[in-house]
């Protein structure tokens, strides 16, 4: 998920596209939350009633629960196994009620901060907290969150002000030696982690083909996103990159798989964005294949086809990708979590319902959905799916498995 805000005059149309795509807001107060009502008139995660009452505060949990994952998610409820899958987002200067209701009453048990925001280290730690404080036996059933951000760098930088680094862009960090740039990305990653980050949405290890060819490739390298323009050097800073992030304890997402250095469009504003060049077998699947090897703990699907491997669906909603190429060509056990889809163009055809099943039917283990509004419906159609299927009800099950295992390590 690469929402960007930016001054729209000096990068014309193709930032003013993205510009228009950004749905958050920026406050100068700090991050903090807001009073709660008694009621909502909304349903249930099961969909059964109509009225949220509001959930009983329980003792909190002050960490990881003890026991293995299988046995920690063989003690939820149905409904705490499925918030365990999905990630929903947070206003970075302001959290809103519904992400605080996405954890209480949907058990959600992974957050995303969202927007831009100049508050700092501080100020974005304390909101953190307010987020943290809503995990306990009722609602996550004692497991703590992942929070994440979008930490790229250049035009990709969530949060910024006092105690965070204005971060080069992805392509002046691929200037940097590998030592240098891991060095520089621990001391990025000890930001986050000191404002209760500890998952960062990113290196990006999509390749971009040329310079020549940046300005076209709407989605990285019109935005310099890139760390260069061969295999070779994306793979050695986006691995630096990510390992420096996880020397400072946060966890880095590679992202975007199976790649999107060669399409022209942005799956985040626009419909059918399709790779027609990438196979199977392509050389520009290095990077990936390298950041498997290294153990690296997430994977970020593409929501764009790819015509000469899957042309009837999104990557995202790929069994073909997901398990035929990520998990048993390549290898990769660690978790895999979806593109935003709650907001981007190219999805918008399917309700945010269908979006989370198709995602984790394909094989997919973390739903991002930036929208804390859209978290219900996403959590109802989980339920209902796994309700009616047991073979869907595993997945969702080995997806909590994997994902609590993580925050366990």
């Amino acid at each position: 998920m690469d929402r960007i805000r930016v001054s729209v005059a000096p990068l014309g149309l193709s930032a003013l596209c993205l510009f228009l795509a950004v749905a958050c807001t920026e406050s100068s107060q700090p991050t903090g939350k807001p009073s709660r009502p008694q009621s909502s008139a909304t349903g249930t995660a099961d969909g059964t009633s109509t009225a949220r009452p509001e959930p009983e505060r329980t003792k909190r949990s002050a960490g990881p629960r003890a026991g293995s994952p299988a046995a920690i998610v063989a003690d939820m409820t149905r409904k705490q196994r499925i918030g365990q899958v999905i990630m929903t987002g947070a206003d970075s200067t302001g959290i809103d009620q519904p992400t605080y209701d996405a954890i209480t009453s949907y058990h959600v048990g992974n957050v995303m901060l969202t927007g831009r925001s100049e508050l700092g280290v501080t100020a974005t730690a304390a909101g953190v907290r307010t987020l943290k404080d809503e995990v306990s036996q009722s609602s996550t059933a004692g497991v703590p969150l992942y929070v994440a951000t979008d930490q790229e760098g250049g035009l990709v930088q969530v949060l910024r002000g006092p105690g965070f680094t204005s971060l080069p862009s992805g392509l002046d960090q691929g200037r940097m030696t590998p030592s240098a740039l891991r060095t520089a990305a621990e001391r990025w990653g000890d930001e986050l982690r000191d404002a209760g980050v500890n998952v960062n949405l990113a290196p990006v290890m999509d390749t971009v083909p040329s310079a020549a060819f940046a300005p076209r490739n709407k989605p990285i390298g019109a935005f310099d996103r890139q760390y260069g323009y061969t295999v070779a050097r994306v793979t050695s800073r986006g691995l630096a990159f990510a390992r420096g992030m996880g020397d400072a304890g946060v966890a880095p997402v590679v992202k975007h798989f199976p790649g999107l250095g060669l399409v022209t469009a942005n799956t985040d504003v626009s419909s059918g964005v399709t790779d027609r060049t990438t196979t199977r077998r392509d050389p520009y699947l290095e990077p990936f294949a390298a950041a498997v090897k290294d153990d690296q703990p997430f994977m970020m699907m593409s929501t764009a086809y790819y015509a000469k491997i899957d042309p009837d669906n999104p990557a995202a909603f790929s069994s073909t990708i997901i398990g035929g190429i990520l998990r048993e060509r390549l290898g990769f056990d660690g978790i895999v979590i979806s593109d935003d889809l709650s907001n981007a163009t190219q999805v918008a055809r399917w309700t945010p319902g269908q979006r989370a099943v198709k995602f984790v039917a394909a094989g997919g283990d973390m739903v991002l959905g930036v929208d804390p509004a859209q978290a219900p419906a996403m959590a109802r159609a989980l339920l209902r799916r796994a309700n009616s299927d047991a073979a869907f009800d595993r997945l969702v099950d080995k997806a909590a498995v994997r994902i609590v295992a993580a925050k366990k390590a």
